[in-house]
């Protein structure tokens, strides 16, 4: 096969004659001289640019690799050279192991799991009040281990190690400067909050709400609430009312920090009215720009605006714990419609931490940008990932979707870019990145939802070609199962490695090992989940699960993945009636209990369907309407629109309806998505 360019053909691309033929010239000269994967790193360094268009990007990428053996893995679009090998995290420690591949460092780290977290505590050097007697305790079995048996410790103190003076957080508002706060600014901010919840009448224990975007304050609150020993409940400020009632009964809200708008697009969207119409306790209200109309909120009686709770005392002891006890409950939706409710605990953090230093190379002085908020796992995994490594956070308080956030990706200083698919997706279509220097990004990570091939191959060639670390796992893992690494070559949209302390199996339906079928985790790893506020854990996880060959448990999780060869693999989607929806879960159930109190419905089906070149999923209605309805689809979708728009998220975008005489069910009467989604289209 002629794997050879010709310059007419880059004209098409919008090139000059001039450029089409240097860069035509050129890339066939390295195509004949080189082999595949030096060959591409070589182009994307030396002969195409950012400048150039993106399609001209994928269609060189796809000459080179014309004839490249599948076999030995997917394509890459970025290999590591020397100096990242020598340099990065892993790198150094597989150098004092004498691990030859990142292989063997994987095992390592799975076979021997006291040793092997004995090592990384030290290395991260997580601080204790009080060490560990044993790291991991069986005693109880796989599903309720005991990590860090005997330490006493307050997690956050892990966050505020280091010189005082160095920065923490870089921020932005919408439309607003880029300014800097040291860490030893946040660390006052927080002890004022940590001072403020016991002056104000908070105990020990008490869940208190988050219901803020991310910004300096929420940071703040965030770590304050957890150093004063209470727990975090994290609640995302896009959920509508009913939403956020339902969370905060489930955690036993006794208090929420909010504010009073969120400021998205020039629009200023209420929070504190969405927050007091769901019936929340006592708040704590923020004003989201102080240049607006001068003077107290308007708020419920007890209630309390921001400045009179804040205490002048910059002083705090953290509170010693257990590394079993709760800092923080999160939310992510099964299959029942109410989201379980997962505690995390002072434990739980330590699997992000090591996550960034092994997987993501977060070294001090690296700057951290992941748009997200604390109602998602990424919030919390960010405040920690960033300011435990000795790197610092860049946080953009409005859309991610435009110029601005481009320009402040650049004006911080970015270095590691975190992101979900649709966003890339939205980058791509409107083409409103090109032109941005973003040569100081070292890595991306994507994560929330599978990714499109040539999404990723677009976000690399942002930065000049910088891996994309693909990062999938969940609020119940305290952070990934499966990513990548800057010591493997990466290939858009694919995984290279379980992630550290981890393994799993891929089964096909009748429990047997395959390729391409629903992932299972072997526990025990740090991080997992061990109990649920509001479900049965071992039903949900462990409960009719198939074992290993050996007799070992096996721990649900619900994905669909796929081995593409050499030890990379591609994700599928959800293999149960969870989805992802824009980065953010939420289970069928939840969305049909809504649409389906309209009167003119009899039932619904929802499910999240994806195209076949990956990417982010869609969501799909299936809808049978009550005896002597004739609606058309037409007609239905705005109605159930704005019912998801004012009962779980606004977020939530409706891509197709579907009306169908009925469901197709099982003989024990569940709807069976499954097969919506395989005819679906």
């Amino acid at each position: 096969m002629d794997r050879s360019i010709d310059a007419q053909q880059l004209i098409e691309f919008g090139l000059t004659e001039s450029d089409a033929e240097l860069v035509a010239h050129r890339t066939n000269f390295y195509m004949a001289s080189l082999p595949p994967a030096e060959c591409w790193s070589v182009i994307s360094r030396e002969v195409l640019s950012p400048d150039h268009p993106f399609d001209l990007h994928a269609y060189v990428h796809h000459q080179v690799f014309a004839e490249w053996d599948t076999s030995t893995g997917p394509p890459p679009a970025w290999v590591p050279n020397d100096s990242v090998l020598g340099q990065a995290n892993v790198g150094r420690l597989m150098s004092e192991r004498g691990d030859s591949s990142f292989d063997k460092f994987h095992r390592w780290s799975v076979d021997d799991k006291p040793g092997f977290w004995s090592a990384m505590l030290e290395r991260l050097r997580i601080p204790f009040h009080s060490q560990f007697t044993e790291i991991l305790d069986l005693s109880e079995g796989v599903e309720s281990p005991k990590w860090l048996h005997g330490a006493r410790l307050n997690i956050t103190d892990s966050c505020f190690a280091g010189e005082r003076n160095r920065p923490a957080i870089t921020y932005q508002r919408e439309g607003g400067a880029l300014s800097r706060i040291s860490l030893g600014e946040l660390q006052d901010l927080t002890h004022r909050v940590a001072n403020g919840l016991a002056e104000t009448g908070f105990e020990r224990g008490d869940a208190i709400g988050v219901c803020m975007p991310m910004n300096v304050e929420s940071v703040a609150i965030y770590l304050g609430i957890i150093r004063a020993g209470c727990v975090a409940v994290s609640i995302a400020d896009s959920f509508a009312p009913d939403a956020i009632a339902t969370r905060n009964e489930i955690a036993k809200v006794v208090g929420i920090f909010t504010q009073d708008f969120v400021q998205r697009a020039g629009k200023k969207l209420p929070l504190y009215e969405k927050v007091s119409s769901a019936n929340a306790p006592r708040a704590i209200v923020l004003k989201s720009d102080e240049s607006d109309a001068p003077g107290k909120l308007s708020l419920r009686d007890g209630d309390l605006p921001w400045e009179e709770f804040l205490s002048d005392d910059r002083e705090f002891e953290p509170v010693s714990c257990s590394p079993d006890d709760p800092t923080n409950i999160l939310f992510s939706s099964g299959t029942t419609g109410e989201p379980k409710a997962i505690p995390w605990s002072h434990s739980s953090p330590i699997r992000g931490i090591a996550d960034a230093f092994i997987h993501h190379d977060i070294q001090p002085g690296d700057v951290l940008c992941w748009p997200t908020n604390l109602g998602w796992m990424m919030g919390p995994w960010l405040i920690y990932a960033s300011l435990a490594n000795r790197a610092s956070m860049a946080l953009f308080d409005g859309a991610p979707t435009g110029r601005e956030f481009g320009e402040f990706v650049h004006d911080a200083g970015v270095t590691m870019l975190g992101v979900v698919p649709s966003l890339v997706r939205a980058w791509r279509a409107s083409d409103c990145m090109k032109g941005f220097d973003w040569q100081a990004i070292r890595a991306f990570s994507s994560t929330g939802e599978s990714s499109n091939v040539e999404d990723m191959l677009y976000l690399m060639h942002l930065a000049g070609y910088k891996p994309v670390i693909e990062y999938c796992g969940g609020t119940e893992i305290a952070g990934g199962y499966i990513t990548g690494s800057v010591v493997q070559p990466a290939s858009p949209a694919t995984f290279s490695t379980p992630a550290i302390g981890h393994d799993f199996v891929i089964l096909d339906e009748e429990g047997d090992e395959t390729d391409n079928g629903e992932l299972f985790l072997c526990p025990p790893s740090l991080g997992l989940s061990i109990e649920l506020l509001n479900r049965d854990h071992h039903e949900v996880y462990y409960e009719g699960t198939p074992s290993r060959d050996d007799g070992s448990i096996l721990r649900r999780h619900g994905d669909q993945m796929e081995c593409v060869g050499a030890g990379y693999y591609r994700a599928h989607g959800r293999v149960d009636d969870t989805m992802n929806l824009g980065g953010i879960k939420v289970s069928s159930a939840e969305i049909e209990r809504e649409l389906n109190q309209d009167d003119e419905v009899a039932e619904t089906a929802a499910i999240a369907v994806t195209s076949d070149e990956g990417g982010p999923s869609s969501l799909v209605i299936y809808v049978v309407l009550n005896a002597g309805v004739t609606k058309d689809a037409g007609e239905l979708k705005p109605a159930m629109q704005d019912t998801i728009k004012k009962r779980i998220n606004p977020l939530f975008r409706i891509s197709d309806v579907v009306v169908v005489e009925s469901l197709p069910r099982t003989a024990s009467n569940k709807v069976m998505r499954r097969e919506l989604r395989s005819h679906y289209g």
